[in-house]
């Protein structure tokens, strides 16, 4: 890309290098240079905190942006813009680190002053993952970033591929989730300094694990958000979204907007070597350009990236398909979407609830079935919650498109108190599932503390100022409501308030419950390795399994092999199924062969009763609530 003619005459032979359009960047030669998109100023001064020095008067620099060199910056200073002939100045709208917050001065940091370990890291592509989220200030009982990275080993043991970080970008207040950015270049102070973030993630990458980072590109927070003393054209004028106005992709004045975003995108890859981006809510990111800027976000994350495979996500409520194609095919480039689908299908089939937005959803074995074998369950059906026709098809999507789970962090607290789901039903329906989600050729995400049965909760917790909080509990409130049970008023007065600092720490994780509950983590652990090593379930090709429904609650999915040697996987969420006779083509083993037990949810190891075998000369006897892999085997060696 081409910044702004950079003004070098009082510089002689040296020349100012800049890596992104907007920020404070330091020179190799000494001092730094500032660069700010503000269109509608009529002048732009750097006022130094510390040191105290002479305030820098900009240059402006067509088309809006105000730049200039000051000699005497460094590493360390601490600056804000003053606009026009105001006394009161700004922090920078692209600062780097806000040690004092959102509201106080921006510091100037120094990259390049990091020197990273990962010049063998190629990074990651989307297939073959198995994705873990974290939310730094509840992963550890500590909450920063030296912390997580003490547990990384841990995570490489688990055999997780790639973390999903909750967004970063600073917030007010002491705790929140992240989604309320309003410096969306500036790591949190909540959780260290951006040096800290630099070796989390090449510690990370070190033990062979990738690391995403979610960003938040819709809406900024509702308090400490300056964009608007730089242009009025961040935000659009007649579009909202569901936090409120919509950021101006489109409109007068968005060709800054867009390269702000951009150069964001950019400079968490290239500044902290994340290896992709997972984007928040992008059914709320408008944008009738030519080009989309989803697109351009996604051609931007692969170009910083520099030749490392790079992963890009996108949550999307709609469940628009195209997101997810290549450009070639008319798509925008992303690799992979969340998928609420599944989530919402299995926890009905978990729970047995199918209130507010898991309305349209039974959680009954078709259900399920045709979640693992397509992706997205809503194509352009009607979908009665929402009173219209819902997603687009997606049939042609590789199975490793969709992005499923069982826990996020919205799903666990969309709920009276943040339950993990394995609170939710019974513990071998759990099981059940739990194998259902990791073994299918989706590519499966967990969250934070999932492995192990964390007894925590995950709450909605935000820490915003006097009257701005009350405010946000009462919209938590209301959102709340959807659910009948939620909108009991007993209920309503047992909700934990989000502004509370117990809501904060209750959420944080109990590390000791990895050895209290050590058979749900073994029983992750051996599910996630055994779908790194069995050569059929980690193929994730397209049309690479077919399915039958045998009764309203029990399934079969089948793994096909080029070999001829498929895998079974049976799912049973309800009562003891004896078939018989067993008119399914896909239950007769390979030809030559039978069927042998690869691994059962009802394993005594992970609380189970045993499992008795399968295929009998009864014909099919499949035990209720569980799901058994088998693989095939000679006649006389099987085991089931």
């Amino acid at each position: 890309m081409s910044f702004p003619r950079i003004d070098t005459s009082s510089l002689g032979t040296r020349e100012v290098v800049r890596r992104l359009a907007v920020g404070a960047e330091p020179q190799t030669f000494g001092g730094v240079h500032f660069r700010v998109w503000a269109p509608t100023a009529r002048r732009v001064r750097v006022r130094f905190e510390r040191p105290v020095i002479e305030t820098l008067e900009l240059t402006r620099e067509d088309p809006g942006y105000f730049g200039g060199y000051c000699p005497g910056a460094r590493a360390g200073s601490l600056y804000r813009y003053v606009l026009d002939d105001a006394e009161k100045g700004f922090p920078d709208p692209a600062s780097h680190f806000q040690p004092f917050g959102p509201e106080g001065p921006s510091e100037v940091i120094d990259a390049g002053a990091y020197r990273w370990s990962d010049l063998s890291w190629r990074g990651a592509g989307i297939r073959g993952q198995v994705l873990y989220e974290i939310h730094v200030g509840t992963f550890t009982p500590k909450g920063d970033w030296t912390a997580a990275e003490e547990r990384l080993p841990y995570l490489a043991e688990l055999g997780v591929t790639v973390l999903e970080i909750m967004p970063i970008a600073e917030f007010p207040g002491r705790f929140g989730w992240g989604y309320d950015g309003v410096c969306l270049f500036a790591p949190t102070r909540l959780y260290g300094r951006p040096n800290d973030l630099r070796r989390f993630v090449d510690t990370a990458q070190s033990l062979g694990l990738a690391v995403i980072l979610d960003v938040v590109y819709n809406h900024l927070g509702p308090d400490g958000n300056g964009l608007a003393h730089f242009s009025p054209h961040y935000f659009s004028p007649d579009r909202m979204t569901d936090w409120g106005q919509a950021i101006n992709f489109d409109g007068a004045g968005s060709e800054g907007v867009r390269e702000f975003y951009l150069a964001n995108a950019e400079y968490w890859i290239s500044e902290f070597h994340f290896d992709g981006l997972r984007m928040d809510a992008t059914q709320d990111i408008h944008d009738t350009s030519r080009e989309h800027i989803l697109t351009s976000v996604t051609r931007r994350v692969r170009a910083a990236a520099g030749g490392r495979a790079t992963i890009v996500v996108a949550e999307n409520e709609s469940q628009q398909a195209q997101l997810a194609r290549p450009e070639e095919q008319n798509g925008f480039g992303i690799d992979a979407l969340w998928n609420d689908d599944f989530h919402h299908s299995a926890m009905v089939a978990l729970s047995g609830r199918n209130e507010a937005y898991y309305t349209d959803y039974y959680g009954g074995a078709q259900e399920l079935l045709s979640a693992v074998k397509w992706g997205f369950l809503y194509q352009g059906q009607r979908y009665k919650w929402q009173r219209a026709r819902r997603g687009k098809p997606a049939l042609d999507l590789g199975p490793w498109a969709f992005i499923t789970f069982l826990q996020n962090h919205d799903q666990i607290a969309n709920s009276a108190s943040g339950k993990r789901c394995h609170e939710l039903g019974s513990p071998a329906r759990y099981r059940a599932l739990t194998a259902l989600l990791l073994l299918s050729p989706g590519t499966p995400m967990l969250f934070q503390g999932q492995e192990f049965a964390a007894s925590s909760p995950f709450l909605y917790f935000a820490d915003h100022r006097p009257g701005l909080s009350q405010v946000v509990e009462e919209g938590r409130r209301e959102f709340l409501k959807q659910f009948r049970s939620l909108a009991l008023p007993e209920v309503q007065d047992r909700l934990s308030g989000p502004m509370a600092v117990e809501t904060f720490e209750r959420s944080k994780l109990d590390w000791s419950e990895v050895e209290r509950h050590a058979a749900f983590y073994r029983m992750h652990k051996d599910l996630v390795r055994l779908r790194h090593e069995d050569p059929v379930l980690r193929l994730q090709e397209k049309r690479g399994i077919d399915g039958a429904v045998l009764s309203p609650y029990t399934f079969v999915v089948r793994f096909f092999a080029p070999d001829g040697k498929d895998r079974l996987l049976t799912v049973n969420l309800g009562r003891d199924l004896h078939l018989d006779p067993a008119p399914e083509p896909l239950l007769a083993p390979p030809e030559g062969r039978v069927w042998s037990l690869r691994w059962s949810s009802e394993d005594v190891r992970y609380g189970g009763t045993g499992t008795p075998p399968l295929d009998t000369e009864e014909n099919w006897r499949i035990p209720g609530e569980s799901a058994v892999l088998l693989v095939p085997a000679p006649p006389g060696r099987a085991n089931s």
